[in-house]
């Protein structure tokens, strides 16, 4: 609870127009992009610097007052929903790019500059940064840190992760580290800067971060391969790679998420197909060429119907848009939409992708699958009807069961989503007793009151866990 006197402490760090209780502006920050989550927090406050954010702590941790940083509210686990109340931390005058260093090949952002218009930013000089999350039209680079995103270049590129080289982070006590640096080598102590990456804010809040740039690709090639049945699309995928071939984006669309998808896109995807792979591929001009040429020698075999290559850029940019519109699309079906992202080996997709579509029948819900096929991350989608009680048990153990087949088949629960508060009941699936007991050794040494971002992550019964093995 945060009570008049502490947020006259917290305005004289940040000022009246920073500091909103109002119930309006605590109802708009009560919940973000995951269905059927909803909590009020005691207040919203937005700092103007590194420093304000630390002292913010101070008090928080002073009076265990919990802290929720938040970016766009894009989360699809409920990682920035305030379950427990507390302050939620908006990051809407940290949002500069400070650096761009092309000596170096790094850029130097606070958490609340939107990735796409950092990407656009670099791309004007000529530079890349690969991770290209389907929300960077609005999510924040703070967000993408936070639950380590990926994206459709993430096979390729892979995900946030490789490219975060730096990082300024004020802990739960106030202090302020630096992690990291603009150094191709660096094995100084414990590598903080990637344990930070994907700790979903329950460890400390990112202030600054420092990224990896690489070249912009010469040129890029865009094809999608068309097939009557999962089983070959899959093996289709694994054959790619087992050829040496690695695509910039290998992606997978079942038959039900292409007649949504079209019908929102209309662009002529067909969807009389059981399966499609969108498949790009980047780099020097003749590589891309050749690369193309047996990707689609590769999609022959495995008995695609037809391959299509996007003569012109219009067209790539169509396809690739039909793709990342897949949520919006299903978004429109029924009042509720819940997107999961079980992950599995490559060579299990088309086993995993069956169990979804028997899950989903045994449990009589309607499951879309897409996703990134090339590195295993699909996207089952189930659109429901939170008012709808019996059937939102019936879609919460389907999911269930989902994540269990994945775990089964060598894979996990989250792919780039995050554990947050969703897969929470889940994580003991993935790591086991001992694995939750070592990182809740971390979140107490790191967060003694337990007030960043609580509730997430851990199970609720797992501090009782750690409490007990004492």
């Amino acid at each position: 609870m945060v009570s008049k006197e502490i947020a006259q402490r917290l305005i004289a760090i940040v000022g009246e127009a920073n500091f909103d209780d109002s119930k309006m502006e605590r109802l708009v920050y009560s919940y973000d992009a995951t269905p059927n989550l909803q909590s009020l927090p005691d207040a919203i406050i937005s700092p103007r610097s590194t420093k304000e954010v630390s002292e913010i702590i101070k008090i928080c941790n002073e009076n265990k007052i919990p802290i929720v940083p938040r970016g766009s509210g894009t989360n699809l686990c409920g990682g920035t929903c305030p379950t427990n109340g507390g302050i939620v931390l908006l990051f809407k005058h940290l949002n500069k790019i400070l650096e761009i260093d092309e000596e170096n090949l790094t850029i130097t952002v606070q958490p609340g500059v939107i990735t796409l218009d950092m990407i656009n930013t670099i791309e004007e000089k000529g530079l890349f940064y690969p991770p290209d999350p389907s929300s960077m039209k609005i999510s924040t680079i703070g967000g993408n840190i936070n639950e380590n995103s990926g994206g459709l270049r993430g096979l390729k590129y892979g995900v946030t992760r490789d490219y975060v080289i730096a990082l300024e982070i004020v802990l739960a006590n106030g202090d302020i580290i630096r992690t990291g640096g603009k150094l191709a080598k660096d094995v100084a102590g414990y590598d903080f800067t990637r344990l930070f990456v994907g700790s979903e804010g329950t460890l400390g809040i990112i202030t600054e971060a420092t990224l990896k740039l690489i070249p912009m690709p010469e040129t890029k090639k865009t094809m999608l391969a068309l097939y009557d049945s999962l089983e070959d699309a899959a093996r289709t995928v694994s054959k790619i790679i087992a050829s040496k071939i690695i695509p910039t984006s290998l992606e997978f669309m079942d038959q039900p998420t292409l007649e949504v998808v079209e019908n929102f896109a209309q662009i002529g995807l067909p969807t009389d197909v059981k399966a499609v792979l969108l498949i790009e591929q980047d780099g020097p001009q003749e590589v891309v060429n050749r690369d193309i040429e047996l990707i689609k020698n590769i999609c022959e075999k495995e008995k695609c119907i037809p391959v299509s290559v996007a003569k012109t850029e219009a067209e790539a940019i169509a396809l690739r848009t039909a793709r990342r519109s897949a949520l919006s699309a299903l978004a429109q079906l029924r009042p509720t939409t819940i997107l999961e992202d079980a992950t599995v080996p490559r060579s299990k997709i088309a086993e995993m992708v069956q169990a979804i579509n028997e899950i989903a029948q045994k449990y009589e819900v309607k499951i879309c699958t897409f996703g990134h096929a090339g590195d295993g991350n699909l996207h089952p989608t189930c659109p429901t009807d939170a008012r709808d009680h019996e059937e939102m048990e019936r879609v919460e153990m389907a999911f269930a069961e989902i994540f269990e087949k994945a775990i089964e088949l060598g894979g996990t629960i989250t792919g780039e989503h995050g554990v947050g508060i969703v897969k929470a009941p889940y994580l003991e699936l993935k790591l086991g007793k001992e694995g939750i007991h070592a990182m809740l050794a971390v979140k107490t040494a790191l967060d003694p009151h337990n007030i960043m971002n609580p509730g997430k992550v851990f199970a609720k019964d797992s501090r009782k866990r750690m409490v007990v093995s004492k």
